[in-house]
């Protein structure tokens, strides 16, 4: 037989330290990869951000928003009522009673039924749109009412507990009236007793004193 060979441990040391740091490697390699899209958390707070561009216009929501409560505001009155009727019997009258060559728009209407239903697909979101702003409002006016009811209601407690507190203290207080009958009821005593003078023994009493 021959000899026996033994395993050499610093090469399956070195093949293991090679493969940790093969390894330690690979997993900076992936988290700087992973971490290299992350361009908004490097980026410093100093610096401006870069705007994206954007296929569609931009508008400000609170100034849309404004407008649209102003349209349904006047859709909802009766001037507006009156000036679409006017309207309307003016494009009917000149449809009709025009001649051929004027009108724009002869029977059956097809032009006035556009324009109708052209203003109404507007209108209903405008209205809509509104009434979200006007829920959002009525929301944000219920949570203070709310809040306010709640702190109104903690200070009511807290002064009725004060309130309360006064009375038990006030209770434990000699007042006027019950130092003047317990000196009423002293005086009667003393005058069962005999130990008060009489009226007229006080001058003399008095004269001696002086």
């Amino acid at each position: 037989m021959g000899p026996e060979r033994t395993p050499e441990r610093g090469s399956g040391r070195d093949r293991a330290g090679g493969r940790t740091e093969r390894a330690v490697g690979r997993e900076r390699a992936g988290g700087r990869d992973r971490s290299a899209p992350r361009t908004r958390l490097d980026q410093p707070l100093d610096q401006p951000r870069v705007r994206r561009p954007r296929l569609l216009p931009e508008y400000d929501p609170e100034a849309f928003g404004r407008l649209s409560e102003r349209i349904a505001r006047f859709l909802g009155t009766g001037r507006f009522i009156v000036w679409m009727t006017v309207a309307i019997i003016t494009w009917l009258i000149w449809n009709v009673a025009m001649p051929d060559r004027l009108r724009f728009d002869p029977y059956p209407f097809i032009f006035l039924t556009l324009m109708l239903s052209l203003q109404a697909s507007y209108a209903a979101p405008l209205i809509l749109l509104a009434q979200n702003r006007q829920d959002d409002r009525d929301r944000v006016n219920l949570e203070q009412d709310r809040a306010q009811n709640e702190r109104s209601i903690a200070d009511t407690e807290y002064l009725t507990r004060e309130i309360a507190a006064l009375r038990m203290g006030l209770g434990e207080v000699a007042t006027r009236d019950w130092i003047r009958s317990e000196l009423e009821d002293l005086v009667r005593e003393l005058e069962e007793r005999g130990s008060v003078l009489p009226p007229s023994a006080a001058p003399g009493r008095d004269e001696g004193d002086r």
